[in-house]
Formats: C-alpha cells, structure tokens, sequence
C-alpha cells in the first residue's frame, strides 16, 4: 500500500517520543473544541472534529508511539492507532510492527517533469505517505510478511513471487556466491533502481509507473550489483558501522541567544563549501553535490535544516547532518559505479 496518511503530520507525529506523548496526554486530559483543537495545533479543517469524535476508543494503554521514516534520513515518531490516523495502512504496516524488517519505497509516478527519477528509498520502520515521492505518494513494499496471530502457520513468509525468485537465483547462481538469498535478491533490486544508465535508459516509464527491474545477466552481474546495492541499503538505514568517519565540522560562534540557532540555511562555496545554520555557524568541507542531491524528489541535505527552522540543534542533531553529509556524498560515489548490461 501506500505510506501512512495523518491529515495532521504536526500532531501525530514527532522527532522525540516525548514530544509526542505530551501532545497525546493533553488531548486525552483536556476538553478541546474543534476550534480550539486547531488553534493549538495548526491542525486542518476536518482533523480535529474527527479526532475529537474518537476519544472514546482512546486510551493511554491503547496508544503505541513507534518509529516512522517521515523523510529521507529523517526518522521520527508516530502514534500508531487508526483512531489517531486518518489512513494507517494496517494491512502493510504490522509487518513492520515488530523491527525486524526492511522495505522498498517507491512512488509509482511522479508529477515533477523537471528532474530524473529518483524517488528510490528504503525503511526498516513505517513510512508516510509522501516519504519517497513528494508530488504524489510512495508505495511500500514490505520485505517479510508476518501472520496474524490467528494464523495456524506462525511463520514469515517473504513477499516475493515464487516464480519470479526462483528465477532470479537461478540467473544468479554462483560457484563461490551460491544462490542468493531474499536480502540478496532486495540489494540486487536496489542496486538497480540507483543504477546511472538504468535511469537514464527509462526515465520517462519510470515517471508514470512502478520499476520493472531486470532479471541479471549473468552471476557475476547479480553479485557485483547486489554489493553496491547493500553498501546503498546499509547506508539509507543509517547504520553507525557503514556511515564511518564525518569530516565536516561544525564551527563559529554566535551571540548567546542565537547560539546553534536554524535561520536561514545556506551553502557558501564552490565544489566544496560550508553549509551555514546561520550568518556565523555551520558545517565545513561539504561537497555541494550533497547540498543539492535529491532522493525522493527532496534535497535532504537542505529539507532537514529548513524542517527545524527557529530550533536549537542539540549535538545529536549536529552529529545526525553530519551523517546526512557523508551519507548523500558516498549514495552519489556508488551509484556513479553501478554497471549494467541494459541491451
């Protein structure tokens, strides 16, 4: 299905878990109106009323605040309950309940004729809607499907085509590799979406319908896409062990009241430049192909800073873009060494 819709991004969901079972806490303990509901919150026109109708199928025992990837490389919290959410996508997202699973995110079409496809990324978590395609919606394609406790078979089962698997292994069989497993074949699938020539080839289909990926062209082929695809997989997660060094240090000062202050985000330089927070302090040593590089039809490096415009950046949100840098900076190094035969 597609990624989560809230109809109130702003109240079910936040960056800190606390942040969000305060807002959760205060409507439970208060008597808003609709009105004052709103007011409060910067909430739309029908959320409120609707909420508000739902109080009595909610209780804090009842509520369950779980990770969400919200954007690329911005993972926050929601409230998970479909008295909370306008659409939870259930149906898709308790495979994810459990954290232990990885998905595929992708939009099916994309309204932005301006640039090349790119509206590729992956979770380990729940996603919203506009997580992956922000002009339209991304789908999510869970990796493992877990059952139901009614279920008289307790166990996961992978969601891929049996045929179109086993196809796949075969055509990827290896003297040294053997035959790959779901996780390999997932790499290989993502390896190919971030394929340079791939996109190239098929931009235009891959602006008005899902990917269709190519079966390999031979074991070599498979296992070499499949490498670059996992370093991909690995580093979109934000794995500390594949992130490695942040050579981008955050320096200058500013008078006390304005001290780590977003105000107005900026890159200054050429090639490599300085990322300014504000008119004194920023990150150093940063490529502008990470500044400028899209996933998803956003620029993380600069959708991150102006999300939290007005907000004092603690040191673990310094520590966090520091890793958005270093991430963006080597997505751009592997794709540009993934070969492919498209003939």
């Amino acid at each position: 299905s597609v990624g989560i819709m809230t109809a109130a991004d702003n109240f079910t969901i936040s960056e800190k878990r606390n942040m969000l079972t305060a807002k959760l806490n205060d409507l439970l303990e208060s008597d808003y109106n609709p009105q004052e509901l709103r007011d409060k919150y910067s909430l739309g026109k029908n959320y409120p009323k609707w909420i508000l109708g739902n109080l009595k199928a909610l209780n804090p025992e009842s509520l369950e605040f779980l990770p969400i990837t919200f954007r690329p490389l911005d993972n926050r919290w929601i409230c998970y309950h479909n008295k909370v959410l306008w659409r939870d996508r259930s149906d898709t997202m308790d495979h994810m309940k459990n954290g232990n699973n990885i998905a595929l995110l992708t939009g099916r079409r994309s309204r932005d004729k301006t640039r090349n496809p790119n509206h590729i990324f992956v979770t380990d978590c729940f996603s919203e809607a506009k997580t992956a395609e922000r002009t339209t919606q991304s789908a999510h394609f869970p990796l493992y499907l877990y059952p139901d406790e009614q279920d008289l078979d307790q166990a996961r089962r992978v969601n891929m085509d049996p045929d179109i698997r086993a196809a796949i292994e075969d055509a990827a069989e290896h003297p040294k590799h053997g035959r790959p497993d779901e996780v390999a074949i997932f790499d290989y699938i993502y390896g190919v979406l971030h394929c340079l020539a791939y996109r190239e080839t098929y931009a235009e289909f891959l602006k008005i319908d899902f990917r269709r990926v190519p079966y390999p062209t031979s074991p070599e082929s498979f296992w070499n896409i499949r490498e670059k695809g996992e370093a991909l997989r690995r580093l979109h997660l934000m794995e500390d062990a594949v992130i490695g060094e942040t050579p981008y240090p955050y320096t200058g000062e500013a008078e006390p009241e304005k001290e780590d202050i977003v105000e107005k985000p900026k890159f200054e330089g050429a090639a490599i430049g300085k990322v300014l927070i504000n008119k004194t302090q920023g990150f150093e040593n940063v490529p502008r192909l990470a500044w400028e590089f899209y996933i998803g039809g956003y620029q993380p490096a600069q959708k991150w800073l102006k999300d939290r415009k007005g907000r004092e950046l603690s040191l673990d949100d310094i520590m966090h873009y520091q890793n958005i840098i270093k991430i963006l900076s080597e997505t751009d190094r592997i794709m540009k060494t993934i070969k492919m035969d498209l003939d």
